[in-house]
């Protein structure tokens, strides 16, 4: 009798030993967005650095090398910086012969003013990238820390959704692994405290669980194999392990991952993957164009098959809307992004090719969307404020905007919102501006 009194003694302190670890999300703070569903989220890169910031390298992402001047140029939109508190004199020359200025994403103060943004348009939230080949160096994850420590302030500040998506590129098969995902995810909750981030939870949740990506997952020009990188392990840490688990997954995979064709691997182990997981986010930028085919009907036709097939596999579905495409600075200097390398390659064509794949995306029962991207100017994706009067001489350009006011994609992206929830009708018509 004595032995069973010890040994139930033992198992109940063990119990409680291992509940008190416990750091899952199911904390005493109630989440603002407990679902993705009736929402618009974009993809934020946060990767921009200037000269002169606290990262002390250069220009990262807006040139090449850390250069950004006249010959290595590598974004293709100027930011409209006329309300960012601090911005960085370049070596272009705006129209007037003025220093051409840009933002750092490093700065809290530009954090900031994109989440003011964000609730002043009524766009509900961002996606903030993780990329696998800065959380392999620990200086460049530091800065992804301070971005994203910042992120979540001003999340809370502007009552944003926010969650994480990882990103695997720079992944390296042989010498790397989703191990490093999972020691990451780990750092973030232990030392970021991202799942209980002080008295008000902006964490986005899906089926009542925070919701984390994993982005790259089926794609050809991946270096690594999807069955050997330890993605069933990640997934499964995610979702079920008891310290750090109680996560929902969504997954970023290519356009065609329904028929594993095209932009897919023809493997059908992503779809082993795919219904191990909550979400489908299939990547859609430059895979429509309005230049070679009716967006419209495309768009809504494959949308709807998508919606079917993972309906039957019991996820859930986000497509993904851009507002057009260009890369031609940074294909300059990458010879194999000579596809699509001229200036607007997929042309904006005034917001309207934008409408028309949110409203063919909603026609066809999406219930919630992806927009790609907040911030992203290399490839002409932002729909932040750009400039439509950018930099330009005979030995640089920039593409405007089109004519349209610096905020446009702001404003489609706010009233695409509004059209999902059925707050304003189902409209192929671009929305106009009333003057207040």
């Amino acid at each position: 009798m004595k032995n069973l009194i010890y040994l139930f003694f033992i198992f109940c302190t063990l119990t409680a030993h291992s509940q008190s670890k416990t750091k899952t999300i199911s904390t005493e703070t109630k989440p603002m967005f407990p679902t993705y569903k009736g929402m618009v989220m974009c993809g934020y890169q946060g990767w921009f650095r200037a000269e002169g910031d606290d990262a002390h390298r250069g220009w990262s992402s807006y040139g090449v090398g850390n250069k950004f001047d006249i010959e290595q140029p590598a974004v293709d939109s100027w930011p409209d910086v006329s309300e960012y508190e601090k911005t960085y004199e370049t070596d272009f020359l705006n129209l007037d012969g003025s220093k051409a200025k840009v933002f750092s994403s490093l700065d809290e103060s530009t954090v900031n003013l994109h989440f003011k943004w964000m609730k002043q348009y009524g766009i509900d939230g961002v996606f903030m990238q993780r990329f696998y080949f800065t959380i392999k160096n620990e200086a460049r994850r530091k800065e992804q820390d301070l971005i994203l420590s910042n992120a979540f302030k001003a999340s809370q500040k502007y009552d944003r959704a926010i969650a994480v998506m990882y990103d695997l590129s720079g992944l390296k098969p042989g010498e790397d692994d989703c191990q490093r995902v999972i020691d990451d995810w780990k750092h973030l909750v232990d030392d970021l405290k991202i799942k209980n981030f002080g008295n008000k939870q902006t964490y986005l949740f899906h089926r009542s669980k925070p919701l984390v990506t994993i982005w790259g997952v089926g794609f050809p020009d991946r270096n690594y194999n999807i069955r050997n990188i330890k993605l069933a392990e990640l997934i499964d840490f995610l979702k079920n392990d008891r310290v750090y688990g109680g996560c929902s997954v969504m997954l970023g995979v290519p356009t065609y991952f329904r028929e594993l064709n095209k932009d897919c691997n023809p493997d059908p182990y992503l779809h082993k993957l795919i219904k191990s997981a909550d979400i489908v986010l299939p990547w859609m930028v430059q895979r429509f164009t309005p230049l070679v085919q009716d967006p419209v009907t495309h768009i809504r036709d494959h949308v709807k098959a998508d919606i079917q097939w993972c309906k039957k596999q019991g996820v859930d579905y986000v497509p993904i809307a851009y507002p057009g495409f260009s890369w031609k600075n940074m294909a300059k200097t990458k010879p194999l992004l000579a596809r699509y390398s001229e200036y607007g390659a997929i042309p904006r064509m005034g917001g309207q090719f934008f409408w028309d794949q949110m409203a063919a995306m909603i026609d066809a029962g999406a219930e919630m969307l992806y927009i790609a991207m907040f911030d992203e100017i290399n490839e002409g994706t932002a729909i932040f404020k750009v400039s439509n009067t950018p930099p330009s001489s005979e030995k640089y350009h920039f593409i405007d905007n089109d004519g349209k006011p610096s905020d446009h994609y702001l404003f489609l992206t706010g009233e695409g919102t509004k059209m999902l929830r059925k707050e304003i009708p189902l409209t192929y018509d671009i929305p106009k501006r009333v003057n207040k």
